[in-house]
């Protein structure tokens, strides 16, 4: 049965998919066309994610799936990572397998597929890019403004989205 927790300050559009127990928190906003699926365990989402349209997020384990706070889905990405950090990038087109759990401040590349054979930790600021799903370590260098722009983008979305789109209501938090 489904069960949605979403705080009165997110922006959550009408035609999301959302399936299963899901908990969406503060200032996180859910573009239309985006599908959330709990589906084996609930789903917690923290507080100014942006998760993009045809984004999909699965949590196919018994666990809860959490996901920290200030992380970008982008367009047509799918995770399945059964923890997610904070500020982390999941770039258009992505595939994260449920083998992988994410720390903070990571980054995986446009198209990359990130599928390890046994269960695996990525490291913070690991980033994963090219057709070959290379890996490197960000210095961190410039992630205060990645995250002040990060912030503006929030605030831009939750102006405009709501003037286009209807909204979703939850509970109330």
């Amino acid at each position: 049965r489904d069960k949605f927790t979403i705080h009165s300050k997110a922006v959550v559009c009408q035609d999301v998919e959302l399936k299963g127990d899901i908990t969406i928190g503060s200032g996180t906003i859910v573009h239309p066309k985006a599908t959330i699926f709990a589906i084996a365990g609930p789903i917690v989402i923290g507080t100014g994610c942006i998760i993009e349209e045809g984004a999909i997020i699965v949590n196919r384990r018994k666990e809860v799936m959490r996901i920290g706070d200030d992380n970008l889905f982008e367009i047509g990405c799918r995770v399945e990572s059964p923890t997610i950090g904070s500020s982390n990038t999941i770039s258009t087109k992505a595939r994260v397998h449920h083998t992988v759990r994410i720390s903070s401040h990571c980054v995986i590349g446009a198209g990359c597929l990130v599928v390890p054979t046994e269960d695996e930790m990525l490291d913070e600021f690991t980033m994963i890019y090219g057709p070959a799903a290379e890996r490197r370590v960000w210095s961190g260098r410039g992630k205060v403004q990645e995250a002040d722009l990060r912030r503006k983008h929030g605030e831009y979305l939750r102006e405009m989205l709501p003037k286009f789109n209807r909204l979703r209501r939850g509970d109330g938090m």
